[in-house]
């Protein structure tokens, strides 16, 4: 039985080789291990004057340079056979990579489990016009399958058609729901001309928006501001203070690791955020970003299960906010894994609303009055846009930010806002629910307050209607699991929502 040809593509089922220098971008860090290795003992030998101490001391000059000859034919050789042994194919169902030499691996996607392909290009790939396909899939901690590499504009053409192709292979309406990602509601945004007023560059694919960028500046200044660097720099110069004022030399070697994991943290925040730019593409939120590796990477709107809207203490003056999301497929496995999660890892007020057209367009909270909900939900206190806040006792468990603790649902989601001093804001639709469950500490008890928690997918948003009275709280657990089921029920796998519920409110709050 013969494999089905992808319509409009020369690929047919037959296996293709990647690239001839991708062996040597995927392991040149082998190479330099080689060159370390054999070369450092004798560049210190060479710095100190000794050039003949080496361990190569009295060996002969031929049978050195024979020895280094060989090695680089070695090396050489095997990634030749890598490249050889390397091989894809793609059809109408399936993409298959087939590799190793000695022991030989063969990996799969079905293209109706395909819910994104990126494309990322380190450093090394970009200097040769290579690319990397990424392919993700449902229910997978981490991409299932990595083609690597490509020229640039192969992969791009590739790209595209395995995305038709995984399309048309979906069976139900929720796999399709990517493929026709809705421009920002005007309820939040301004739709689709707020988004081109903000357009400063044409996109590399006339089917995409420009929705928002970040510009380099920010990314620098909100990383530098962001709690852990602050507070990791600030101890690093008192630290070195100390040393002056006392000349104890062990006051500052104790807090270089603190330092060294602060310098780390910022680069990798640098690094993955750079040149951050988020696009509304027909087959879903397209983002853009990296220094040193660059990623095209595509957040299917029908996969989003919550969002999360997040302000540190240090932005507030600036107006900054970064917006996450849980998507369905991706894992906290890795610190990779939860950048894939940041859809505006800085963004002003603006930005957020227009992003957020993108991955929630619909808060079922009546037209004229979402963007002053949400608002409400980002920065207001008390009973601000309708939401219940917690009863005075929660002052004794939350002294800070009990006002601000609060929840309203709507007709098709929950939002739960938090946080006196970091202000964040989750957002969880009735159908992407997977699971309520009502908590109490022991503190709790004695005030006689109760959590209720929505579960979502793994990712770094977790709502809570946090701090509720007892009777609120169990009365909004089973509103929120009738909710749920009955979202559910009206769309079974499908992306709409409900909206025919009112919002449910505290006993005795008044709208």
């Amino acid at each position: 039985m013969g494999t089905q040809q992808i319509p409009g593509s020369a690929h047919d089922g037959e296996w293709r080789r990647v690239h001839p220098l991708s062996p040597w971008v995927r392991g040149w860090i082998l190479v330099a291990a080689l060159f370390v290795a054999v070369g450092r003992d004798w560049f210190e030998a060479l710095l100190s004057g000794g050039v003949n101490r080496g361990w190569w001391s009295g060996v002969p000059l031929p049978v050195l340079a024979a020895v280094g000859i060989g090695v680089v034919v070695l090396v050489a050789a095997g990634f030749m056979f890598s490249w050889w042994t390397t091989r894809f194919a793609v059809d109408a169902t399936t993409v298959r990579l087939r590799s190793g030499i000695v022991f030989r691996q063969l990996r799969q996607a079905r293209l109706d489990r395909v819910q994104a392909v990126d494309l990322a290009q380190p450093l090394l790939a970009r200097l040769f016009g290579l690319a990397e396909l990424r392919f993700e899939v449902a229910d997978a901690g981490e991409s299932a399958l990595r083609l690597s590499f490509l020229p640039v504009a192969e992969a791009e053409a590739l790209r595209a058609q395995i995305l038709a192709a995984a399309a048309a292979a979906h069976s139900t309406e929720q796999l399709r729901a990517p493929e026709r990602l809705p421009h920002p509601a005007p309820a939040l945004s301004g739709a689709r001309r707020e988004a081109e007023r903000v357009a400063s560059e044409a996109p590399a694919d006339p089917g995409e928006v420009l929705v928002a960028a970040v510009p380099v500046a920010r990314i620098l200044a909100s990383t530098l501001l962001t709690p852990f660097v602050m507070v990791a720099g600030l101890a690093a110069a008192a630290s070195v203070a100390l040393q002056v004022a006392t000349g104890v030399a062990a006051l500052g070697v104790a807090l270089v690791p603190a330092f060294l994991a602060a310098a780390a943290t910022a680069w990798g925040r640098i690094n993955r955020t750079w040149n951050f730019r988020v696009l509304a593409a027909g087959d879903g939120l397209r983002l853009r970003y990296g220094l040193l590796e660059t990623r095209t990477q595509t957040v299917p709107a029908g996969r989003i299960q919550a969002v999360g809207i997040r302000q540190p203490l240090l932005w507030r003056p600036f107006g900054w906010w970064a917006l996450h999301v849980n998507v369905a497929g991706y894992g906290q496995s890795s610190r990779q894994e939860e950048a894939k999660s940041t859809v505006l890892p800085a963004g002003t007020l603006e930005d957020v609303f227009r992003v957020l057209g993108l991955v929630f367009p619909d808060p079922g909270t009546g037209p004229g009055s979402a963007r002053g909900v949400v608002q409400a939900g980002m920065t207001g206190a008390g009973d601000d846009g309708g939401f219940a806040s917690s009863p005075g006792s929660a002052r004794w468990v939350d002294p800070l930010g009990w006002r601000r603790t609060g929840f309203l649902a709507t007709g098709t989601a929950v939002l739960c806002r938090h946080g006196a001093f970091a202000r964040t804001l989750s957002i969880v639709p009735h159908g992407r629910t997977q699971s309520v469950a009502l908590t109490q500490g022991p503190l709790e008890r004695r005030f006689g307050l109760a959590n209720v928690e929505l579960h979502s997918t793994p990712g770094p948003v977790r709502p809570a209607a946090r701090h509720l009275a007892v009777a609120d709280a169990e009365r909004l657990f089973g509103e929120l699991a009738a909710r749920a089921a009955a979202a559910r029920r009206r769309a079974p796998g499908a992306a709409p929502l409900a909206r025919q519920h009112p919002p449910v409110r505290a006993e005795g709050d008044t709208p």
